[in-house]
């Protein structure tokens, strides 16, 4: 490799041969994402449990030639697909749009000549150019200069830090003073940058939702495959033909998949997602308000999200034969504005409230704050006096000054206990030329929370919410902190967590913690969800993206950076963290309205097979057809979409499935249900004379079917007595507009469906709005009280 060591005079850099097979074996200098072609993701709508099912039915109607069947099965499963692609892929959309970064070009030195190349083609070892406002294009040694750097999009803290020849700089850092020449270390996946985008694809949360659906399933395939059993069992002793049967079979199976889930998940999120554009609020991930329904821990972060960010004096302390005004001036004569330094502006500016800025003095020299020397320092002239100002750490300022033990240790308890209060403190001094330089005083620095953060706090738990502080600053401030915004005292050090076993337990007792690397963020969060907790964390840098992306709910907040806001699943569109309760209580109100829809599809879906099974038994026949059945999932299931905007009440406490009381009161309404609906065709069996008329028959059931599907909505969507509170009106809309185009398909035929008189649809639509709204409502009623008793 070409010697690319010494000054930029003698330096020559890579040759454009070398350079090319040195790209050859590292790749382009960029993070790869794996793209799907979008026709991939739209067959992949056709490889799930619920569309095997409806192909199923689609093969079946083909062999038996039922070709209307086929037909009407095939229009059903390709609207379903193509409604959750036109969702999904919107939303992925969003991320892309997120993730897309500016192209950088950089200055470099390719056989010894400087050259301007797009930064994808950097590769390791090459030497670049770079000056005030570049960005860092790949990880790099300083070979000569002395730069500052902002870090924010690493690790979401505005603060500038100086490097020196020597240093290493990360990408993704932006240079805010100066200019240096440097060498390419890493590129592409390698770097610092790199490493963490490539922890994100590890980072995943679990998608509750699919673990519920999935119980439930298992559930109904249990009880509707034993019932189908049964119904095979009798078909076979009463001569029934097995391959006439079998479309109706796997479609009463194929009532045990929510099919219509998937799209009424997906029409709910993109409604809520609209909805939480207007609250400052935007949503990456389809089901991420779903999360935060169920979230029931918070991690947030400290600096820009409970805080202003924005550190300003609080205090001026003096030593004895100085003044407060003199302290404060001495420590803006050692600031510098061009430095950025928050710091130094907190100085500078609380310089400016006291007319003490606008003070005449030149500043000679400046020496800025440096991890070595902790201290910055300034050599001023005012009229003919010239003298030596000094600011930086207690420690340091003390040892300059010479402070004797006992003095030291004066001052330190007034250091301490301004820790105590939050307060960050740094001491002033100034010294003259063959005099001792002496202590002036300290000052109390504090980053004061946001007007709003105790209310936010107070509000997430009257929510049930537990508020965890996650932040770098040392443990009395980050105790302050906690206290002020009412999150709590009980804080720990990270440094004090402990093993993997055990952290979950250790970290449910404990209001925050200091001292945190962001690293450590994505070890909390994953010992939380160990702990069954769903976790919600708020960041802003590239270091936070791993715990953005692995927790339930990551939220980057306003002024994030452009890896965090792809990584998590709300982006939060204004200052401060308000924006996070619309999701969780729009969540909440998403909840109630999915725990509509499976309790609607359990009892309807066991009144349907019950009803059959046991008409079957005791009329020695199957009073429904294939259509009546295509037909009810059709209807039933897509209109039920219509609760996206279905008036609810939510739950004071995190949102979680109770599968229980699910079962207990669909199976409870879906039995009643048939055994009404037996009972309503016992009379049509008797007195209409439906069993000498095939298609009536299958008119009347359908009627009855779709009555008791629709009206059974009234009565689950309110835990209390159905008139308790309104249903949306465009539920109502919806249902009674089904109802009235039943009424009419029952008076004009459909297919099989042959026409019945108007006056049994009437008698039909009064039995079944008694047996539902009346008796069926007050059995909810004794359910819902009594298991609220008993828990």
């Amino acid at each position: 490799m070409t010697d690319t060591s010494g000054t930029a005079g003698q330096l020559t850099g890579l040759s454009q041969q070398e350079a090319d097979r040195l790209l050859q074996q590292y790749g382009y200098n960029e993070t790869i994402e794996k793209k799907i072609p979008p026709w991939k993701l739209f067959l992949k709508k056709f490889w799930n449990l619920s569309a095997w099912m409806l192909e199923s039915i689609i093969i079946l109607s083909l062999i038996i030639r039922n070709y209307s069947d086929a037909a009407v099965v095939s229009c059903f499963l390709l609207t379903n697909a193509i409604i959750v692609f036109i969702q999904d892929y919107k939303a992925s959309d969003a991320v892309k749009l997120l993730r897309k970064k500016l192209s950088v070009s950089v200055h470099v030195l390719r056989d010894s000549e400087w050259k301007t190349i797009p930064a994808r083609e950097l590769v390791p070892g090459d030497v670049i150019r770079l000056q005030t406002g570049d960005f860092i294009p790949a990880d790099l040694k300083l070979t000569e200069g002395s730069i500052t750097v902002n870090q924010a999009s690493l690790t979401g803290e505005s603060g500038g830090i100086i490097k020196k020849k020597g240093d290493d700089i990360y990408s993704g850092s932006v240079i805010t003073e100066g200019e240096t020449t440097a060498k390419v270390i890493s590129t592409g996946g390698h770097t610092y940058y790199g490493k963490t985008i490539n922890l994100l694809k590890t980072a995943s949360p679990k998608s509750h939702v699919d673990e519920v659906i999935a119980r439930v399933i298992k559930w109904l395939s249990i009880v509707i495959g034993t019932m189908l059993l049964l119904a095979i069992v009798i078909s076979l002793v009463k001569g029934i033909p097995i391959l006439s049967i079998l479309p109706v079979m796997v479609i009463l199976f194929m009532n045990a998949i929510p099919v219509g889930l998937t799209v009424m998940f997906s029409v709910n999120n993109a409604i809520g997602a609209r909805q939480l554009l207007k609250e400052d609020a935007l949503v990456t991930r389809m089901n991420a308000p779903n999360d935060a329904a169920s979230m029931d821990v918070l991690c947030i972060d400290k600096t820009g999200t409970l805080t202003m960010n924005n550190l300003s004096v609080a205090g001026l302390i003096p030593a004895d034969g100085f003044t407060a005004q003199q302290v404060l001036l001495y420590g803006v004569q050692a600031s510098h504005a061009a430095d950025k330094d928050a710091i130094d502006i907190a100085f500078i500016e609380e310089g400016k409230k006291q007319n003490i800025a606008s003070q005449s003095f030149t500043q000679k020299s400046f020496t800025p704050f440096t991890p070595q020397n902790r201290h910055t320092e300034a050599v001023i002239q005012t009229g003919q006096e010239e003298y030596t100002v000094y600011k930086g750490s207690f420690e340091v300022i003390a040892k300059l000054s010479g402070l004797t033990d006992a003095a030291k240790e004066v001052w330190q308890k007034k250091v301490d206990e301004a820790a105590t209060k939050g307060y960050r403190t740094l001491a002033v001094a100034r010294g003259e030329p063959g005099k001792q330089i002496q202590l002036t005083g300290i000052t109390t620095l504090f980053d004061p929370p946001r007007e709003d953060a105790g209310k936010l706090v107070g509000e997430l738990k009257e929510m049930a919410i537990s508020v965890m502080l996650l932040t770098g600053d040392a443990l009395p401030i980050a105790t302050e902190i906690a206290r002020k915004t009412g999150i709590g005292s009980r804080l720990i050090k990270a440094s004090e967590l402990k093993e993997e076993g055990a952290l979950a337990e250790q970290l449910e007792q404990c209001n925050g913690i200091a001292e945190v690397y962001p690293e450590d963020k994505y070890k909390i969060v994953k010992a939380l969800q160990s702990g069954k907790h769903i976790v919600g964390m708020t960041g802003d840098g590239v270091n936070d993206a791993p715990a953005l992306k692995q927790a339930e709910v990551g939220v980057a907040v306003h002024n994030a950076t452009d890896v965090a806001k792809s990584s998590a699943s709300i982006i939060l569109t204004k200052d401060g963290l308000q924006g996070i309760l619309s999701p969780v209580r729009l969540g909440r109100v998403t909840f109630e309205r999915f725990n509509i829809w499976m309790l609607n599809k359990v009892s309807r879906t066991l009144m349907k097979v019950c009803f059959i099974v046991l008409a079957l038994i005791l009329f020695s026949k199957y009073v429904v057809s294939t259509t009546t059945l295509l037909l009810l999932l059709l209807i039933t299931d897509f209109v039920f979409i219509s609760t996206s905007n279905s008036n609810v009440k939510i739950s004071i406490k995190p949102a979680q499935w109770n599968i229980p009381q699910l079962a207990l009161t669909g199976a409870v309404q879906g039995i009643l249900m048939a055994v009404e609906a037996l009972g309503l065709l016992a009379i049509g069996w008797h007195y209409f004379d439906l069993a000498a008329h095939p298609g009536q028959l299958y008119t009347f059931t359908y009627l009855t079917l779709l009555f008791f599907s629709l009206m059974v909505v009234f009565v689950v969507r309110e835990k209390k007595h159905f008139w308790s509170s309104a249903p949306g009106r465009l539920d109502t809309f919806l249902l009674v507009g089904n109802m009235i185009i039943g009424f009419i398909l029952s008076q004009t035929g459909l297919v099989e469906l042959k026409p019945i008189p108007w006056w049994q649809s009437l008698f039909a639509f009064g039995y079944i709005a008694f047996m539902t709204l009346v008796i069926n409502d007050y059995i909810k009623y004794l359910i819902y009280k009594r298991y609220k008793s008993e828990r």
